[in-house]
């Protein structure tokens, strides 16, 4: 309990018997330093690469500790920037840029290409689909080829053709316009599948095809629990004429 601040306590702490008593404090003031400490910002701390480089003789010894962090941070920023935007469009390739483009591809980077023929109604719809989502998933690399360049022979029914990509490996593959989604699946349909896989981020929520799925799901169960009733109503029917030919 602190000591009162009589007559008597403040001559015991003029011969220091007693600690001093506490001043009270500007509240305002106390405010005010408060806002000016929250406020106060390294200038290194806006600046960007080439300022913080052109701003280097400014600096102390300490600044340049933390100059120096924060341009490795930076930089990793603007890396990891540039490999996200490096994309952004649905390229044509070429039979013979195969290996280059899509099987050597640069290290972790998704690759979706697209075999098609301009003939095949669905294979322009695939590419279209495949354009805007190259705009929108900017780290995903998305490349389509005439299927000729690549593979001669290629039947029709195959086509469209959708191979994913990652590190030289396939990673999933979409043979044929029901694989694909079917004669008139939407583009969040096509989205969803390569979400599935990991080649792109989506913000789709669920399976845009989710009661469609839920509804044959529905039916092959509901076509299975017949069936057993079925076979199980037969073998009753079955034992009840054996055991009658034996009464």
């Amino acid at each position: 309990m602190q000591p009162l601040n009589t007559e008597w306590n403040d001559i015991l702490r003029d011969f220091g018997i007693l600690p001093p008593k506490d001043e009270p404090k500007d509240e305002i003031e106390e405010m005010v330093l408060h806002l000016q400490k929250e406020a106060e910002v390294k200038p290194y701390e806006k600046m960007s690469l080439e300022e913080l480089k052109e701003a280097e003789d400014e600096f102390d010894e300490e600044d340049m500790k933390a100059v120096k962090m924060y341009r490795q941070q930076r930089f990793k920023e603007w890396k990891s920037l540039q490999r996200r935007q490096k994309y952004g469009e649905l390229i044509e390739i070429s039979g013979e840029q195969y290996v280059k483009e899509v099987t050597k591809a640069e290290k972790d980077v998704w690759v979706v290409i697209h075999l098609y023929r301009s003939s095949i109604p669905t294979c322009l719809l695939v590419n279209q689909y495949l354009s805007l989502l190259a705009k929108k998933c900017p780290e995903t690399k998305f490349v389509k080829a005439i299927v000729n360049s690549c593979i001669q022979n290629y039947h029709d029914r195959h086509l469209p053709t959708i191979f994913v990509y990652k590190n030289g490996e396939i990673k999933g593959r979409f043979i044929g316009t029901t694989e694909c989604g079917g004669t008139n699946f939407k583009i969040e349909e096509l989205e969803w599948k390569l979400a599935e896989l990991g080649a792109l981020n989506t913000d789709l929520e669920e399976n845009p095809k989710k009661d469609i799925v839920d509804m044959m799901t529905s039916s092959i169960r509901n076509i299975s629990i017949h069936e057993d009733m079925s076979t199980a109503s037969s073998k009753s029917d079955e034992t009840t004429y054996y055991l009658n030919r034996n009464i």
